[in-house]
């Protein structure tokens, strides 16, 4: 019996022999002709492809970006609300409605109306003379009176509700503002996004008249602007943002399928996804140093008067999204050429994936050991191992493409997730259960 078993094991293992003799046979009878007769154009043609597809992943991170802005209350308040809460946006805010306040008070009004009812209470003429020489003093104690109460108002939460609240009622007109056609409280003039802090200044008004200060009372109701964004550019700007929501949401599909051609038409496929990856990652390496280098730009062009510090606040909030967006796409980018490296036949891969293999084998032949029992589950694992596997990535990849607004987080969670994944596919892959592999075994105990 045990006879019968070794010369079926032997025959098994010369067929396998055989199959294997032949590939090679067909391999080298194809030749350096036949594989690589096409190679220099598909090569040309795929890296093209990839090219492509890595300035419309740029253009795609900056596309939603621009949508989100623009059609996106919940995203446009979640950016501009921590603006009032900025120090260096209370500031300028309180330097322009202070100034504002004591542009609509008449220090010399004051003094004149302190020195006649001074005379009118039988004042000595000497001491209605000194009182006239208070405009100086009276007007830097206004000041300090007005800036502090501005202040008090800029700081306080009920100056960020209203910020909050004014920005999200805000939102339907921004659009217009962007096509230079807004009416509402955001609007466009001489090339400036402005909003007007008429309601701030009533409120500082109110509180002045509290404080005891009746003068404030006869402040008329004014309105004054503050700058959020100001480009002497901004008609091509408002031309850019239309053309980029035209596109919408169909730029990332675009270049998605790219991509995928780029790698499908491709002399090396691993080899093509690898530098897929790497291309999108570069994209968004040159996409965050042309942001910073914006920003630099951007702050030197400021028209005269405006708050440096409080433009640079802006920006930095308006673009801090776009700016986790290029991360995210970063990180999927290097990501995925990782992936298809340790899927490679080099040294590394091998020893890693060598490595993994073996760890997680010996956590199985442990478990094993103690009673674990994989059964039908084994054997189901085994055999659709590989759909398994892509299964696996086909579900990372519809979180990561309907996932909102993805972060490096979700990036990195996903990823790790789907490691766990393959790691769990290993240790409940049965590899005796196969049909070949458990008859060889079966022969071999006979």
């Amino acid at each position: 019996m045990s006879d019968n078993g070794g010369e079926r094991l032997s025959a098994g293992e010369h067929g396998e022999l055989g199959e294997l003799r032949r590939r090679v046979r067909a391999l080298e009878a194809a030749g350096p002709a036949g594989p690589h007769r096409h190679h220099p154009l598909r090569s040309f043609g795929s890296a093209l492809l990839i090219l492509v597809a890595a300035l419309l992943a740029l253009l795609s991170v900056v596309t939603v970006w621009a949508n989100s802005i623009v059609q996106d209350t919940d995203r446009y308040v979640a950016t501009v609300g921590p603006l009032a809460s900025d120090p260096d946006v209370q500031k300028a805010v309180t330097d322009r409605v202070t100034d504002v306040v004591l542009a609509q008070v008449d220090v010399d009004a004051l003094v004149e109306q302190l020195t006649d009812a001074a005379g009118q209470q039988g004042v000595p003429p000497r001491v209605a003379q000194l009182l006239g020489d208070l405009d100086g003093p009276i007007e830097n104690g206004l000041e300090q009176l007005v800036g502090s109460t501005v202040e008090r108002v800029v700081t306080s939460s009920a100056f960020e509700t209203v910020w909050v609240n004014a920005n999200r009622r805000a939102h339907s007109a921004l659009d217009k503002a962007l096509t230079g056609q807004a009416d509402g409280p955001v609007e466009l003039k001489n090339d400036q996004v402005v909003v007007d802090l008429g309601p701030i200044v009533a409120e500082v008004k109110d509180q002045l008249v509290d404080a005891g200060f009746s003068p404030a009372a006869k402040i008329p109701d004014v309105h004054t602007d503050f700058v959020v964004f100001a480009s002497q550019d901004i008609g091509e700007v408002r031309a850019y943002v239309r053309v980029l929501e035209i596109l919408g949401s169909w730029l990332p599909l675009i270049a998605l399928l790219v991509a995928a051609a780029g790698v499908y038409v491709a002399f090396n496929r691993r080899h093509a996804l690898i530098g897929t990856g790497l291309a999108v990652f570069v994209a968004m390496l040159v996409l965050g140093i042309a942001l910073t280098v914006t920003r630099d730009v951007y702050l030197d062009r400021l028209p005269p008067g405006v708050s440096q510090a409080a433009a640079g606040s802006v920006y930095d909030a308006l673009v801090r999204f776009l700016r986790a967006g290029v991360r995210a796409l970063a990180a999927v980018a290097l990501f995925t050429a990782a992936g298809a490296f340790l899927a490679g036949p080099s040294r590394i891969a091998v020893l890693a994936r060598t490595g993994c293999r073996r760890s997680i084998g010996a956590l199985r032949g442990t478990a094993t050991s103690a009673g674990l029992r994989l059964g039908a589950v084994g054997r189901f694992v085994h055999r659709f191992k590989r759909w398994i596997g892509v299964a696996i990535l086909v579900i990372a990849a519809v979180v990561l493409f309907t996932w909102s607004y993805p972060t490096t987080a979700v990036v990195v969670w996903t990823a790790v997730i789907t490691l766990v994944g393959f790691a769990i596919r290993e240790f409940l892959d049965d590899d005796h259960a196969g049909p070949s592999t458990g008859s060889a075994g079966r022969a071999a105990a006979l």
